[in-house]
């Protein structure tokens, strides 16, 4: 094991850095059920009073390691139209998940089903970034003139990242590409070009 006291200090940002990028290497190397404080401490060359003063545990690190190489939900690729728009971030998604914050969020799931609390914060921190990213998708879109604002409701915007989690946590690690391109002209174009129902007027309700 490695001593962190003969290393130069680092702070701020490049510690942070250097310890998200420990982490990464340490989940592709030895997996989340392996992963421990102590070996992304000695691999950063840090104490691992450092990652206590800053994360609670495992879980709260390792959501930010992945958080930190994910794509920018708030300015997702911008190729001019809805269908490529769409196709560029998911595409981003799947190659993300193909890598160590797959193996990061099959690990999440698991830790944060055993804890009510640490279920809630996973679900809204990551259940935000999808959310935030076909946001700002579909405003451009609505710009353009490709889809109308009463089409866009916040269900529809879940529906891309759904699907795709769902895809990648009960079939395949690596998510093929034609399944994304099915997700997005098979499912979420028709929807966001479709009409949203309007809960209160009751004939649209049905029988």
């Amino acid at each position: 094991m490695s001593d962190h006291r003969s290393r130069p200090r680092r702070r701020g940002e490049r510690l942070n850095t250097a310890i998200f990028q420990a982490t990464l290497d340490e989940l592709a190397e030895v997996g989340y059920a392996r992963l421990t404080m102590e070996g992304v401490a000695d691999r950063a060359g840090v104490g691992k009073a450092s990652l206590y003063r800053r994360w609670t545990g495992r879980m709260e690190l390792v959501f930010d390691a992945v958080q930190s190489v994910s794509p920018d939900p708030a300015d997702p690729p911008d190729t001019g139209s809805l269908r490529g728009d769409l196709l560029a971030w998911l595409r981003s998604v799947t190659r993300l998940l193909a890598g160590p914050a797959g193996e990061a969020l099959r690990g999440l799931v698991g830790d944060a089903l055993a804890d009510a609390d640490r279920t809630q914060h996973l679900r809204t921190s990551s259940h935000g970034i999808g959310r935030r990213a076909m946001t700002e998708i579909s405003r451009r879109a609505v710009e353009r003139g490709e889809i109308r604002p009463g089409s866009v409701t916040p269900v529809r915007l879940d529906v891309a990242q759904a699907m795709v989690r769902h895809h990648f946590l009960f079939r395949e690690r690596v998510i093929p590409d034609e399944v994304v391109v099915q997700v997005v002209d098979e499912v979420v174009i028709p929807l966001l070009r479709s009409p949203a129902a309007d809960i209160d007027d009751p004939a649209s309700a049905g029988p």
